[in-house]
């Protein structure tokens, strides 16, 4: 399974919910701006109980973007050593969204969310009802853009890793045909194509 980074813009959002983190296999950094002094106890508990997958990075210096451009250069060292990583910035400054936009160009997993319960594996480990499933799977979709699955097959085998393969074979195979019921999807012979938002 492919491992989930998560880049904390820690300037922009202060999470309160990091505990979540702690039943799935993540690598957490939190980003610190230059002048950021404290943090509050429950964050530093919630980093601690995540051992060696967490780390704080404290950026040198002062300037417009500079924690922006530190999140940045670790995408890119992280997305060199690790391919088929999954990347997750948290932050709701929309000025990542161009640089994700390159980097999904480049096959390169990755998107920014403004809350750790936004990541599409909490989503759907955190979605109980058909609703909430199909919710979920769509906006993972979306967010794939143009390497949205192509085969049926390659579709169950994403929807199942998204549930991280807990699915029962029926409860994969209702929630493709919801998809299709919904017009989501449409597939002919195998292949998929999509009528999404995005």
């Amino acid at each position: 399974m492919a491992t989930n980074y998560v880049l904390i813009d820690f300037e922009n959002v202060q999470p309160k919910n990091l505990e979540i983190l702690s039943k799935h296999p993540f690598k957490v950094f939190i980003f610190c701006g230059a002048n950021q002094t404290r943090l509050p106890y429950d964050l530093a508990a919630a980093m601690q109980r995540l051992g060696n997958n967490a780390e704080y990075i404290k950026i040198s210096g002062n300037g417009r973007n500079a924690l922006d451009f530190h999140i940045a250069c670790y995408v890119g060292e992280l997305a060199t050593k690790d391919p088929e990583g999954h990347f997750h910035i948290i932050s709701k400054d929309t000025g990542f969204d161009t640089l994700i936009q390159h980097l999904k160009g480049r096959k390169i997993q990755i998107q920014r969310e403004k809350d750790l319960a936004e990541i599409p594996v909490l989503r759907m480990s955190m979605a109980t009802s058909d609703d909430e499933k199909i919710a979920a799977i769509v906006k993972n979709l979306e967010g794939r853009g143009q390497s949205r699955p192509r085969k049926l097959k390659t579709l169950s085998n994403t929807i199942n890793t998204l549930f991280t393969k807990k699915l029962e074979e029926s409860e994969l195979l209702a929630l493709i045909e919801e998809l299709r019921k919904r017009r989501y999807i449409a597939v002919q012979e195998g292949r998929v194509s999509y009528k999404l938002s995005k």
